[in-house]
């Protein structure tokens, strides 16, 4: 992987996650029952889910860059999947189910060779654009070339790092010959040449960046504002760069070819830009059109949580998702005192998640964590707890430790925030932390930083510091995108964003990296992406803190809501109004 464009990306998505304005990614809502096309929690309006009638979303983020190229999303996104197909996509089905991929416009996963450098897809047959013109392979490789684009920048930068000559090459507007590992011997197949083994193709083979896209139709950086559909809707109206998206049904989506999205609404509007406290207003009174909405980039705070829980209709409408994400604290060993072991030890054992999780928004809204690794068997969830503090943290171990470290007396330590309110990386979870650590003798400093100029410090190998908070989302969910970024001594930038925090460079890591890519066996490579996440954990290069739980609430005539742990939010292509 070319590390500066990969990691960088990746943080971009892992931030659009966790507002989820994507659903992605990324990367995060709505209760986990219900099944592809069933009844599910926060059901809303009585009956099974029918065709007809507009869904409203109100969302505070525009939908910006609605261009496949340019896209970051996971599984295809949620909005942009409705219009967009990739080859694979993300299961529609709801908790630990829906974060499996399954095939799209592709007739399978893929067909690996033997080493997984190079994937073969098949296209269904019957697959039309929204003009009735047939898709076909040399279609979905257009489209994956124009993402090489410089003025189409801002997606997924795998393919970039993967494929054979991708570093060099720059896009269709410049380079009429395409790119020689993206091969269509006929209208039906495409075949894939990568650098090196990548066993998880198939997810990346769910961005965006795999949508066809038919050369004749492409208008550059104008495309965006009608892209052609090969979804079940198309776009009418794109207006300020997504704060407006009307979407209405694609009459040659053939629903045949298309067992993932249920599409049951004729319309979609999409109206962005609103205050986060006004879209969960409008969606508790669910007045007029409000009452057949959803958001999908707006949370419940805990303020809002307590005055729902005392009424019983409101509550039936909130459900909840989970997404990978962890928080965490992060070391940098090459800055004093970090660089022993027993100091790391120590903050391990004096930190109160319950503090943590309290200054988070409550266990509504957070999880304690004690591993890298989010909690859900797609990334290989191994448990593990190498510094058992209970609940509340243990300072009388903790001092013992410091002792052995050599500070008898205690220290102190400064810790690098974000002055951004957003319960993560913020002045509520540092100074839980603060008090936390001072009853085992470690004084700690706060420096808050906006948040431009935090990313800088923290993502920084020659300025980082050694002791400031952090967060990892996943582009899929699997221990792929989420251990490698961080641990992976390869992935070390020194001339740009390096999210190696502990900048571990160790080559057992590094070789059990590779080997893990090596494997088709998704199920088998989690096993061992958990069994590395606890073996990395024993160094105790990080204090996994919480991850954190979604609540969204949906007007009161929706039906239908079903939440994959892939994306933590309700999925709108399954949605009914009706």
């Amino acid at each position: 992987m070319r590390q500066s464009s990969v990691i960088s990306r990746r943080v971009a998505a892992a931030a659009v996650s966790l507002v989820l304005a994507t659903g992605a990614a990324a990367c995060a809502g709505p209760e986990d029952t219900g099944a592809k096309g069933g009844a599910s929690a926060g059901k809303g309006a009585a009956g099974g889910p029918q065709k007809g009638g507009t869904l409203t979303v109100l969302n505070s983020e525009a939908q910006t860059d609605f261009d496949p190229a340019r896209l970051y999303t996971s599984g295809g996104g949620n909005v942009p999947s409705l219009v967009f197909r990739t080859l694979t996509t993300r299961n529609r089905e709801a908790g630990a189910a829906g974060s499996k991929v399954v095939p799209d416009l592709a007739t399978d996963l893929g067909r690996p060779n033997k080493d997984a450098t190079e994937w073969t897809y098949t296209l269904k047959e019957g697959l039309k654009f929204e003009d009735g013109t047939p898709i076909t392979s040399a279609d979905v490789k257009y489209g994956i070339e124009r993402s090489f684009a410089a003025e189409l920048s801002g997606g997924a930068p795998y393919l970039r790092d993967w494929l054979v000559g991708g570093d060099t090459y720059e896009g269709p507007y410049k380079d009429k010959k395409g790119l020689a590992s993206v091969v269509t011997p006929d209208d039906r197949t495409i075949v894939f040449k990568l650098k090196k083994p990548e066993g998880e193709f198939p997810f990346v083979a769910t961005q965006t960046q795999f949508a066809p896209v038919p050369q004749a139709k492409d208008t550059g950086a104008k495309y965006e504002e009608h892209p052609v559909s090969s979804g079940p809707y198309k776009v009418v109206k794109n207006e300020n760069d997504g704060e407006r998206l009307v979407l209405e049904r694609n009459e040659h989506w053939d629903p045949k070819t298309d067992e993932e999205r249920k599409a049951y609404p004729d319309r979609i509007d999409v109206k962005a830009g609103l205050d986060e406290a006004v879209i969960n207003q409008r969606l508790a009174t669910s007045s007029g059109s409000d009452a057949a909405a959803v958001t999908t980039d707006t949370n419940l705070g805990p303020a809002e949580l307590a005055q729902i829980g005392s009424d019983k209709a409101l509550a039936a409408r909130v459900g909840t998702g989970r997404f990978g994400f962890t928080n965490y604290i992060a070391f940098n060993p090459k800055v004093k005192p970090f660089d022993n072991p027993k100091v790391r030890q120590a903050i391990s054992y004096a930190v109160n998640r319950t503090s943590v999780v309290n200054a988070a928004g409550g266990s509504a809204l957070a999880e304690p964590a004690t591993t890298f690794l989010p909690e859900q068997k797609s990334f290989g969830f191994t448990p593990y707890d190498h510094f058992p503090a209970g609940k509340t943290g243990d300072p009388e171990k903790a001092k013992a430790l410091l002792k052995e470290a050599g500070f008898p007396n205690g220290l102190t330590v400064t810790l690098l925030h974000s002055t951004a309110q957003n319960r993560t990386t913020s002045p509520e979870i540092a100074t839980a932390i603060q008090e936390a650590l001072g009853k085992a003798g470690i004084t700690v400093k706060l420096d808050g930083q906006e948040p431009n100029s935090f990313n800088e410090k923290r993502w920084s190998v020659k300025d980082a510091p050694g002791f400031f908070l952090s967060r990892w989302g996943a582009d899929w969910p699997a221990g792929g995108p989420f251990l490698a970024p961080i641990f992976d001594g390869r992935q070390i930038v020194t001339n740009g964003s390096n999210y190696n925090h502990a900048q571990l460079n160790d080559p057992a890591v590094n070789k059990e990296i590779d080997e893990i890519n090596k494997l088709t066996d998704l199920e088998a490579a989690a096993v061992r992406w958990g069994a590395l996440d606890k073996k990395i954990g024993a160094q105790a290069l990080d204090v996994p803190l919480f991850h954190p739980v979604y609540k969204r609430l949906v007007g009161k005539d929706i039906k239908n809501v079903v939440i994959s742990d892939w994306t933590g939010v309700l999925d709108i292509s399954l949605v009914s109004v009706k």
